[in-house]
């Protein structure tokens, strides 16, 4: 009986032991999951800087950071922004890469000081998210006129044609047509973001501005942060609709990654410039005419060669005026051709009235940044008029030279007659032996003078009878 009480009292405590041991167990489970979903951190932050004019160089960094960010699996890029403005088609791959981005993008104007005009209000009101720190301002959004005009959207411009804005000349309708073009631009972006399209497209046709805190108010922006931190603070629990799905951004504690421009970036800004890539133009003209006209020298060739594709490069990524193209060209071969051409100066004048034209009319937009200063043309101009005129005065100077080489040289030297056998007299002229003939007898030992070249043979005279001869015509 004891026996079974013991036996009915382990089996009793069994169950009890393995019931312990399994919530033991269970609660160290859920310890070691909850630390575990504690310490998972939040997707990263990846921010981009455009700084300066909106650019192809720009464009380039943006799209290729967007694409990085979301390849990278980050929760939010944010768009850091201080620009004046820039080219249309820039602006335009910036935003369509934001429009298409699975990433949700916020564009941030600063620091204090900084300004989003122009483009940079279109990239704005594209964004996800628009923020700016105090003491910044955007809006001056009027597509600059072609040319430097008045835009013809507007009252200024009617007044100064005395039109009604609808019977003007070929370039108000396409003033006209790139204003109403921007603002529907606009409006459509600000209907997408669920921003103040009102105000918008005031921004486009009276360029008007706003600083941040009217921004705020007029809801322009969706918010006003002091800092990165204070911008990531806020926004944290927002929830954002990217390509149809909601996103909740948690961005409080996120860690941040700041993608600064690379090589390919930097050297596009550079060669991007007009002036840049007007200077490099002219030096692969140059280079490939210092190579054509002495063939072997290898290094204006390739320089030359290097210089004028980079400059192709640019220019094929700027708004140029292709007549300001053509005129460089028509400018640089008249030059060249007043070395070869006896024209008085009227080539190489010519030319240089020419090169002066084009590059003033090379960039066919007024987008601050994007103009070619006048003292660099003045420059191009006056170094090309030195340069052409330099090597002008070398080649008159060579052509007025004495021949000191081949059959010219010939003619008028001097040398001595070393022997007479029959009708044949022998003669060493500039050490060689030359078979001559003279109308008169010539001796051995005379000296003789030549007068004439035919064939291998040499005319002569004695060196006593008449003065030096000129050479003889043909």
């Amino acid at each position: 009986m004891g026996r079974l009480i013991l036996s009915d009292a382990g089996h009793a405590r069994v169950p009890a032991a393995l019931l312990a041991l399994a919530s033991l167990l269970a609660a160290l489970g859920l310890l070691l999951v909850g630390s575990g979903l504690k310490a998972a951190p939040p997707a990263p932050v990846v921010v981009l800087d455009l700084d300066g004019p909106v650019s192809p160089a720009s464009a380039d960094y943006a799209v290729r950071g967007i694409a990085r960010a979301a390849k990278e699996g980050a929760q939010l890029i944010v768009l850091r922004m201080d620009t004046p403005g820039g080219l249309d088609t820039s602006m335009r791959a910036i935003i369509k890469a934001i429009l298409a981005s699975p990433v949700p993008v916020a564009t941030y104007v600063a620091p204090s000081g900084a300004r989003a005009a122009s483009a940079g209000t279109f990239i704005l009101y594209a964004s996800h998210v628009a923020a700016m720190a105090p003491g910044t301002n955007l809006g001056a959004a009027s597509p600059v006129a072609i040319g430097g005009g008045e835009p013809a959207g507007g009252a200024p411009a009617e007044r100064k044609s005395g039109k009604d804005g609808r019977g003007g000349d070929s370039k108000d309708t396409m003033t006209r047509k790139s204003m109403n073009d921007a603002a529907a631009y606009i409006r459509s972006l600000a209907q997408l973001r669920g921003r103040n399209a009102e105000w918008g497209e005031r921004a486009v046709r009276e360029a008007v501005s706003l600083p941040a805190t009217e921004a705020r108010k007029l809801g322009v922006i969706d918010l006003v942060a002091a800092d990165m931190n204070d911008l990531l603070r806020q926004i944290d629990g927002r929830r954002i609709t990217v390509n149809g799905e909601v996103r909740t951004l948690a961005t409080a504690d996120a860690a941040r990654t700041e993608v600064a421009p690379d090589w390919r970036t930097r050297l596009l800004a550079v060669i991007a410039h007009p002036s840049v890539a007007l200077v490099l133009m002219m030096i692969g003209i140059y280079g490939l005419f210092f190579e054509f006209s002495n063939p072997g020298y290898v290094a204006p060739g390739v320089i030359g060669g290097i210089s004028l594709l980079l400059a192709l490069y640019a220019l094929q990524l700027l708004p140029i005026s292709y007549a300001g193209l053509a005129l460089i060209a028509l400018g640089v071969a008249l030059m060249i051709a007043e070395l070869f051409v006896p024209s008085f100066g009227a080539l190489g004048i010519g030319g240089i009235v020419a090169l002066a034209i084009g590059a003033v009319i090379l960039v066919d937009t007024d987008v601050p940044g994007y103009g070619i200063p006048w003292t660099l043309i003045a420059g191009i101009t006056a170094s090309t008029a030195v340069f052409i005129a330099t090597v002008g005065g070398l080649a008159l100077k060579a052509q007025r030279r004495p021949v000191v080489s081949g059959r010219e040289e010939l003619v008028g030297s001097t040398g001595e007659v070393v022997k007479v056998e029959g009708r044949e007299t022998w003669a060493h002229v500039h050490g060689e032996l030359w078979k001559v003939a003279s109308r008169t007898a010539l001796v051995p030992g005379q000296r003789v003078r030549v007068v004439a070249v035919a064939g291998l043979e040499l005319e002569v005279v004695p060196e006593t009878v008449g003065a030096r001869v000129e050479p003889a015509a043909g």
